[in-house]
This record gives structure tokens, sequence and C-alpha cells, in this order.
């Protein structure tokens, strides 16, 4: 309740989830929402404009562009979390034992990600997309796979500076193990930044997605995706404003809203910060 309490305060944040929560709902209840089926053709409406009938308009194969955007939605939704959720997981594992057992198991780590981030991660993932046959589950692991990195600097960092407070001499004092100390103690007081940094990374993983979907290798047709709606935006921007129109706005609405509410839970949870808030 603290925490919500604060997010209502906070204007960033509130804008944050006050353009999230329809995304969510539009998700959620598409089945309900939706006036047609995304999958249906109907060489009637070929291109139309929007109108009452498709209030978005309908693309080149006179599917319905809104019915389209809404279920995309849950694709955008689904591949954000899950890769996110990935690079949280690898991310909070690998940082853990490099920060908590240090000296050269610290080091070896610490050299690995440093190897990682040299890489461009999304032309890693072009490549890696490239070998593999497209498909939302692999985009999901590969987008999660090459994005851990920054997260585990981020839990070496914190446990770095929490391994050697009182309550975790305290602990090893008592002999508890060390996977519990690690887990049970340390951990929950070094993932602050990471709720911050896995906020900011749903929007980021929702952009490569739409990339990949616009570039032919994301979520294959007919599925319905925001970035293979703008591949067909491409192909008639002369004739069809609407396509390129409503699901970039999708888009971008969603990932600023993802990114307002990582900004507002950083000045949250910063100390520092904490007064402007409050």
């Amino acid at each position: 309740m603290e925490l919500i309490r604060r997010v209502i305060k906070h204007n960033l944040a509130l804008i944050g989830v006050i353009i999230l929560i329809p995304m969510f709902l539009c998700a959620l209840c598409a089945p309900f929402i939706s006036p047609h089926d995304p999958l249906e053709p109907d060489m009637k409406n070929i291109l139309a404009p929007p109108s009452m009938e498709h209030p978005f308009g309908t693309d080149s194969l006179g599917r319905d562009v809104f019915a389209r955007i809404i279920y995309g939605s849950r694709i955008s939704l689904l591949v954000g979390f899950v890769s996110v959720g990935i690079a949280v997981l690898i991310g909070i594992a690998i940082g853990a034992i490099s920060g908590y057992y240090g000296g050269i198991i610290d080091e070896i780590i610490m050299r690995f990600v440093d190897l990682m981030m040299c890489f461009p991660t999304f032309f890693l993932i072009l490549a890696v997309i490239a070998l593999l046959e497209p498909s939302i589950w692999n985009i999901m692991i590969v987008i999660g796979f090459t994005n851990w990195m920054g997260i585990a600097r981020l839990v070496r960092a914190e446990v770095l500076s929490i391994k050697n407070k009182e309550f975790v001499l305290a602990a090893k004092a008592q002999g508890f193990s060390e996977k519990r100390i690690i887990f049970r103690h340390i951990m929950p007081n070094a993932l602050t930044p990471v709720y911050i940094v896995a906020t900011l990374g749903i929007g980021g993983a929702i952009l490569t997605e739409s990339a990949l979907s616009f570039l032919g290798i994301g979520v294959q047709p007919p599925t319905p995706s925001w970035g293979n709606i703008l591949t067909q935006a491409k192909d008639n921007i002369e004739v069809a404003w609407w396509l390129s129109l409503y699901p970039g706005l999708a888009i971008f609405l969603t990932v600023m809203g993802y990114n307002l509410l990582g900004e507002g839970l950083r000045d949250i949870f910063d100390p520092r910060r904490r007064y402007q808030v409050e």
C-alpha cells in the first residue's frame, strides 16, 4: 500500500500507470473488445479507411486493424514480461554469485560480462534469430539471453555493499548455509534497482520485438503483431496512412508508459529523491 501511495503521488509514475492500464485491459479482454476476428479477411474492404465499422481501417487483406492491434498487444506484453523475466533470473543468479564469492570467481564472471557487452545487442539477436526458426518463443528466449548483463552488474554491486553488513555477518556466525545467506538475507535487500531496470527493460523488449517483426524475422503472419502491421504499412504508405499511424502510436504509448513508470520508481526507491514524491 505504501508503494501504491507513492506511485499515485509521483506524477511521472502515475501517468505511466494511466497509460499502461488500458493496454493491459485490451490484452486481457481482447476477445470481448475486438469487433472483428483479427485473422478474417474481407475482400470487399481491402485498405478501407477508418469508419464506424472499422475504426482503424483495414489492411491489404481486408482484416480489421483495430482488432489486430488489440490482439497484437498480447504479443507485445508476453514478449516484454517473459524476455525480461529470463534476463532478470540470469542476471540475479550471476550477479549474486559474482558479488558474494568475489576473488577469481568474480574476475572470471565480470570479464565474461564485459565480453558479452561488447557485442551490439540488436545485431547479436539478429544473428541468432537468423539461425533459428522465427517464432515468438525463440524471440523471447533470445532477447532474455542477450539482456541480462546490466542486471548482473547491478546485483553484483548491491551484493558487494551488503555482504559485510552486520545482519549478514550474524547469519554467517549462526552457521547458515551460503545458499540461505545469499537468497534469504542478501538478495531481498539487493533487488530494488532490479525492479527499476526490469520495468524499463519491458519497453525495450517490446521495441526489439516490433523491430524484428517489422524486418520479417519476428512474429510471423498471420499472427497479429504491431511490428508486422507496420511491415504492411511500409508497402502501402502512400494509400493507407492508418496502417502506420495506429500501430506506431500503440508502440509509442506502451514504451513511454513503461519508461515513465520506471523513472517514477527510480525516484520513489532512491532515498536521495524520495523527498520529492512524499
